[in-house]
This record gives structure tokens, C-alpha cells and sequence, in this order.
């Protein structure tokens, strides 16, 4: 991605009644690490005991076979996490679990509260006392309060409070309820396990390793509810349905279905579209991998371009490998991604990439590109300008972050030493979904959002409030 910085939220799994649920809910959670990456989480249970462990870091070094093994139950539900409300911290990791009236209660969730300041507001003055700076402990709160008899009705009088994206898990011994928010803004799915038992999972690929069927996506406003009474569907009212699009554009995995869609298709019909309205040719195609590259065969097919993998990705780099060692941005990036002199020398090179936040990744990378060689060097991006940001679950910055904002086209174009910039026109976008335009929510475009925050204040709003606090 040309972008620094741009994270979602967080990937869901939950497994109800299948007797090795720890290892499904591990390599799920193996599945969605794209989703999160700085931390995770595991709770089961057998019916009766609940067992739970987290960690910082990535699932394969979270989990040993040894704390699979300790994880016994036939229910569970479990996350991997990117913050974008609460910093990243060993408080904050999800799966939440929780004791209230004598009843375990865990919960995950990915997405973003817009609400969440007031709700938290109300209920500090009310007395109640939070542990983290996240906007999911506000849900587990208002479950504790609500005057429902079951835990059913606790979510079903807990979520019409609710204002913002929120794809929730929610699970005790012997249930396992599945929410989405009424907008539809992250996408939920739900699969049959061979041999029985139910999985839900924020992307299709999760039934993929675990050999689950995919059965459907969770509609908006959903409420599903798996007991051992049996299965209950609620819905709450529904609002303008507002599914992300950027699930399409960068972070849903391509072999995944989002929102009942196929991921892969639609990046290949962007990269199509893409080359029907850039303004210049080229030798070559050269993906930026691996979230441009099938946007790339895509735009390749159309303009009769070849496409030529001439920029590597070192998939050996981790977060933990890349901070100690990094001196600079631009080391950065020399050691994620790699041009191959090769193939560019002398050609002049058209790079396809998803989008473009900051722009400071960028610069390093079209100055690699032209050290190998490139005659000239354009960009290609599967979407339009990103000019506004993001309050439903993506780790977009703040407006005066983003390079589209303050400049124009022409002016990113030579601030990054390109030869030619070509954005995806707005309705290009669109036309090249499977899903109906009108049921996109597209604000980082267009300004235009679905619901407006109460007072959110950003990523890190309860964390300034606890050092107001602090130094009082």
C-alpha cells in the first residue's frame, strides 16, 4: 500500500458447538490476521468453566500448542485487534471478559462508536468505573446495566443506544449472540461446521481453513442469537444501509466474500476500470504488492499492457523487525519492498496501487523505482481521493494528514516525483461493485456521512481525559 499508517479495526470469529473450538478459533483468527496485528485474544468455554487467554503481538506467537490445549470448551469467540479507539495496550485486548451478577460475559467487537464520549460521560457521572480506554468496555457496560431478564434482551434494549459501526460477538456458557450494527458498515458472516456447530467470522476466509460452508452475511441490524434452545434471529430497524467500501478496495482479504460479494472480482474489475480512464500508456504494469496486484492483472487485461512483477515484497518483515532496525522511513520501505532493475530498466512503468493517504511512503517508493532504472514512472490508484476521515472503524488521520486534502492532483503528482497521477473517478468506483452503489458508505471521498460523531474526539480521546486527570 502507497499509504502509511492506513489500519481497520479489528477480525472477528466465533464457534458455537463444535468440541475442538480453540483450534477453529485459532486458525480463524490465523485467517483474519490482516485485520489486526498488535494484539489477540481466545475465550471458551465447556459449558460451564470459561477459559481465556491474550496476548500483544501476532496469533502464531500469542498461542502456543500448550495454551490451545488449556483452552477447553465447545463455544467460544475470539479477535485480533488494531486500535482506532484506546491505544494499543495490554488493557485494551480483546476478546473483553467479564463477570456481572454472578454471569461470565466476554464480548469483541470491530468498528467504531460515534457515540461512545457521551454514553461514557453519562455513566462515569452515574458512577461507573472503567478500566480501559476503549469504546467497546461502554457496550459491556450498558449490558451490565440493562434490565433484561436474558442476555438476549440485555443486547436487544443495549444496541438501539448504540450510534457508529459495531460487528459484535457477544458470548457466555451456552450462548453465543452475533450482532451487526443497523448501517451494515463491517461485514459479518456466517458458516456451518462439518460435523456440526455454527462459525461466524468477519471474512469468509476464515471457513476456508477451518472447512466450515459459507452461508450467508449477516444483514444490517441483525441480531443472531445461538443457544442450545436453538437459533433466534432479531432485527433491529434498519438505517441507510452504508457498507465500506474500502472493505473492497484495501483491507478484505481477496479470496474472501464481504457484505455476500467476492472481493477478488471487484478488485479485478477496479484494475479494469482503472485503465479505461488513465490519461497515458506505458511498457509495463507493475503491481505495488500485494493489495495492488490483482488490481494490476485487472488493469492489464484491459489496456493490453503486459504486467510484470517488478517490485518484490519481503514477507519475512514484521512490525517487531522493522522498528529497531529502522533508522529511516526511507530504510523503512527499502526493506518491506524491493524493485527489481531487470524488469524496470529502461521501461517506463505504470504502477497500480489502492490508495494514497499521506504520501510520505510514496515518494520513497517511486525514487526506488526510478534507482532501478524506470524511464518514467506513473500511478494508478484503485480509488479516488481521500479527503476526508474516517469514524467507523478505520485508522484514517486527521483531515490536515491527508495529502488530498490540502493539494490538488497536479501538486501530489510532483511532490512525488511521478510522471503522471491518475485517481479512480468517483463513479468509476462504483460502477465496478457488485453490490448496489447507493449501499456504500463513501465519506472519506465525498464528506458525505452516513451519521455524524457526538463529540468523538479521536483515537486516543479517553487516554487525554485519564492525563487530564492524572495531572489534577
Amino acid at each position: 500500500m502507497m499509504c502509511a499508517g492506513l489500519r481497520e479495526s479489528c477480525g472477528l470469529v466465533g464457534v458455537f458447538g463444535h468440541r475442538q473450538a480453540s483450534s477453529l478459533l485459532y486458525h480463524g483468527l490465523f485467517s483474519l490476521q490482516h485485520r489486526g496485528q498488535e494484539s489477540c485474544g481466545i475465550v471458551v468455554s465447556d459449558g460451564e468453566r470459561v477459559f481465556s487467554h491474550r496476548g500483544m503481538g501476532l496469533v502464531a506467537s500469542v498461542f502456543s500448542p500448550q495454551t490451545l490445549n488449556e483452552l477447553r470448551g465447545s463455544s467460544g469467540i475470539g479477535h485480533v485487534r488494531y486500535s482506532t479507539t484506546g491505544s494499543s495496550s495490554e488493557a485494551n485486548i480483546q476478546p473483553f471478559d467479564v463477570a456481572s451478577r454472578g454471569r461470565r460475559l466476554a464480548i469483541a467487537h470491530n468498528g467504531n462508536l460515534v457515540n461512545s464520549e457521551l454514553l461514557r460521560s453519562r455513566m462515569e457521572k452515574a458512577g461507573s468505573i472503567f478500566q480501559t480506554t476503549t469504546d467497546t468496555e461502554v457496550i459491556v457496560h450498558l449490558l451490565a446495566r440493562s434490565r433484561g431478564k436474558t442476555l438476549r434482551e440485555k443486547v436487544l434494549d443495549v444496541m438501539p443506544k448504540l450510534r457508529g459501526a459495531f460487528c459484535l460477538l457477544i458470548f457466555s456458557p451456552g450462548e453465543l449472540i452475533a450482532v451487526k450494527d443497523p448501517w451494515g458498515f463491517r461485514p459479518l458472516c456466517v458458516g456451518r461446521l462439518s460435523g456440526g456447530g455454527m462459525m461466524i467470522a468477519s471474512e469468509s476466509c476464515a471457513f476456508d481453513l477451518t472447512g466450515a460452508r459459507y452461508e450467508r452475511e449477516l444483514e444490517p441490524g441483525e441480531v443472531l442469537t445461538v443457544s442450545r434452545q436453538g437459533v433466534f434471529r432479531d432485527l433491529l430497524p434498519r438505517r441507510r444501509v452504508s457498507r465500506c467500501i474500502f472493505e473492497f478496495i484495501y483491507f478484505a482479504r481477496p479470496d474472501s466474500r464481504v457484505f455476500g460479494a467476492s472481493v477478488y472480482r471487484t478488485r479485478r474489475r477496479l484494475g479494469e476500470q482503472l485503465a479505461r480512464e488513465v490519461p497515458f500508456t506505458g511498457d509495463l504494469v507493475v503491481p505495488i504488492p500485494d493489495s495492488g496486484t490483482i488490481a494490476g492483472l485487472g488493469f492489464s487485461h484491459a489496456s493490453g499492457i503486459p504486467v510484470e512483477l517488478g517490485i518484490i515484497r519481503n514477507h519475512y518483515v514484521g512490525r517487531t523487525f522493522i522498528q529497531p532496525l529502522q533508522t529511516s522511513r526511507e530504510m523503512g520501505v527499502r526493506i518491506k519492498l524491493n524493485p527489481v532493475r531487470e524488469v524496470l530498466n529502461g521501461r517506463r512503468v505504470i504502477l497500480v496501487e489502492d490508495s494514497l493517504v499521506r504520501g510520505t511512503t510514496s515518494r520513497q517508493r517511486v525514487r526506488s523505482v526510478r534507482a532501478a532504472g524506470a524511464r518514467r514512472v506513473f500511478l494508478a490508484l484503485t480509488c479516488p481521493p481521500i479527503r476526508f476521515p474516517c469514524f467507523y472503524g478505520i485508522d484514517f488521520p486527521t483531515r490536515k494528514e491527508l495529502v488530498a486534502a490540502t493539494h490538488s492532483v497536479e501538486e501530489i503528482r510532483a511532490s512525488l516525483g511521478l510522471d503522471g497521477l491518475h485517481y479512480l473517478s468517483f463513479d468509476g468506483m462504483l460502477s465496478a461493485m457488485e453490490l448496489p452503489a447507493d449501499g456504500f458508505c463513501t465519506a472519506c471521498f465525498s464528506g458525505r456521512y452516513p451519521l455524524f460523531p457526538s463529540g468523538f474526539r479521536g483515537k486516543h480521546q479517553f487516554e487525554e481525559d485519564n492525563a487530564r486527570f492524572s495531572c489534577a
